[in-house]
């Protein structure tokens, strides 16, 4: 079985972001380190491979300036091989435009039995690239998958909802997001770390892989400012008379809360 995680480098959330002041984006000079939410996908894919005896898991990843500190340790990890999208011309784009890039490079890398994601990016989160990846490359989607099991080619996951999770079957290939908690990620070990630094990351640009406009001149939205956010106003105190419960009925019902 032949697994891809898409994995985004992100710069440390531990230290202070910045706003580029003319795109107001956030700034991603320097090392980016793997997102925390995607070391549950490349965990799912490497459990998953050591489940079906044979196969690989592979990354891919799309970030500035080179950048592969993050996809190094999901190789520590465990996974074989990654292919990096770094281009000057990406800078900017929008969902969509990062899905089609994903998705062409996924079809570079050759034939897939799964792909797996994150639900969304820890610096991001617009909770939609993984569904945009699978409609550019026609596959079933299963999104907020918490259980994963794959069968006689058959992938049968327990799809997190507000009411519970839906079990829900689809043939492979497919993609699949998944929640924090689906397993418990490894830690890289140290002669993992080494062997990491000799696996092969392959790079490509966005006109190696054909998806023209890119970046803020394809981009269907964009920031338009950024402005403090209120500072929180102070609650009002209820001293309790006796009467008090009549008080916070009012208050709540001003807030058509009941």
């Amino acid at each position: 079985m032949n697994i891809v995680v898409c994995v985004k480098q992100i710069p440390d959330p531990a230290t202070p972001g910045a706003l580029d002041g003319s795109t107001h984006a956030l700034k991603r000079d320097g090392k980016l380190i793997l997102d925390e939410s995607d070391g549950y996908g490349v965990e799912m894919a490497l459990q998953l491979v050591t489940t079906a005896g044979s196969g690989e898991v592979s990354i891919v990843s799309m970030a500035p300036n080179g950048e592969m500190s993050g996809m190094r340790t999901a190789l520590a990890m465990g996974a074989a091989k990654g292919v990096l999208v770094s281009d000057p011309a990406l800078a900017g784009s929008d969902a969509l435009t990062t899905a089609k890039v994903l998705a062409a490079a996924i079809q570079k890398m050759g034939a897939a039995d799964l792909i797996i994601a994150a639900t969304e990016s820890s610096d991001g989160y617009t909770g939609t690239v993984p569904e945009q990846i699978a409609e550019v490359l026609g596959l079933p989607s299963v999104t907020f998958a918490k259980k994963v099991e794959i069968s006689n080619g058959v992938l049968k996951a327990d799809r997190q909802s507000e009411a519970g999770y839906d079990e829900v079957e689809c043939p492979l290939p497919a993609l699949i997001s998944v929640t924090a908690g689906v397993v418990e990620p490894r830690y890289p070990s140290f002669k993992g770390i080494m062997a990491a630094k000799a696996k092969p990351i392959e790079t490509f640009t966005a006109s190696d892989l054909g998806v023209s406009p890119a970046g803020w001149a394809g981009a269907g939205q964009k920031i338009v400012s950024v402005v403090q956010a209120e500072a929180r106003q102070a609650g009002e105190v209820i001293e309790d008379d006796g009467t008090a419960f009549n008080k916070i009925v009012s208050f709540l019902e001003n807030l058509k809360v009941i």
